[in-house]
């Protein structure tokens, strides 16, 4: 029975994390217990603790006597995120460039490819897919387990896939950003490890900021700068 819940309170932390990082949930949202308990075929014991690790990783906030909400971060919590993110990715690009001619190279380039149709049509939902798919290569191609395990933490903290949907709506983004990552690719393949390292945290405070700009879902279409 313990095995049981156990097994359902993963799956509905698996499905409520993946539904607030794809944006099918809002910050600010209510979350019940009881809906939540109906969708997944459970009952509200294994809800109510997936609720608990969610508040554990920052993704919703409980509030006693009140409800469950999707957790909506402050403009200081994405700026400290993305510091992090800048940190962690440009030491997964300056280790993937000292692993050599490695298979995920490959796949790179074919995201560089593909990233690259999705801009000529101003497809900018698709690119969002292809960006995120881009850095998850980057990092997945440093061999470091420590590194991503972390990175998998951040990135959800950050919602990222909605911050770069946001990021992606201003002039010229599209292209700049595509630009940012071939730099990053071609100074890898030539086993540059400090000058990629370089050119990824360069292209993070890029991102950074096209989201600090941007009028973003996570914020209910405010601009996150103008939140102190």
């Amino acid at each position: 029975m313990r095995v049981a819940r156990r097994g359902a309170q993963e799956r509905v932390v698996a499905g409520v994390r993946r539904g607030i990082i794809e944006g099918r949930h809002l910050p600010g949202q209510p979350l019940s217990e009881q809906a939540l308990a109906a969708e997944y075929d459970v009952s509200r014991t294994p809800v109510r603790e997936a609720l608990k690790q969610l508040q554990i990783e920052g993704l919703v906030e409980i509030r006693p006597r009140v409800g469950t909400f999707v957790r909506s971060p402050s403009r200081r919590e994405i700026v400290e995120l993305f510091e992090l993110k800048e940190m962690l990715e440009g030491m997964a690009a300056r280790l993937l460039a000292a692993r050599g001619a490695v298979p995920v190279l490959d796949e790179l380039e074919e995201n560089i490819e593909r990233s690259g149709h999705a801009v000529a049509r101003g497809d900018a939902e698709g690119y969002a897919t292809l960006v995120h798919e881009f850095h998850e290569l980057i990092v997945r191609g440093a061999d470091n387990t420590q590194l991503q395990s972390h990175y998998r933490t951040l990135m959800n903290q950050l919602a990222y896939h909605r911050l770069v949907s946001a990021s992606l709506t201003r002039p010229g983004r599209l292209g700049a950003s595509l630009a940012e990552h071939r730099h990053v690719l071609e100074l890898i393949r030539e086993k540059d490890g400090f000058g990629a390292e370089f050119a990824m945290r360069d292209h993070v405070r890029s991102s950074e900021r096209a989201t600090l700009t941007a009028d973003d879902p996570l914020t209910g279409g405010r601009p996150l700068r103008k939140e102190l």
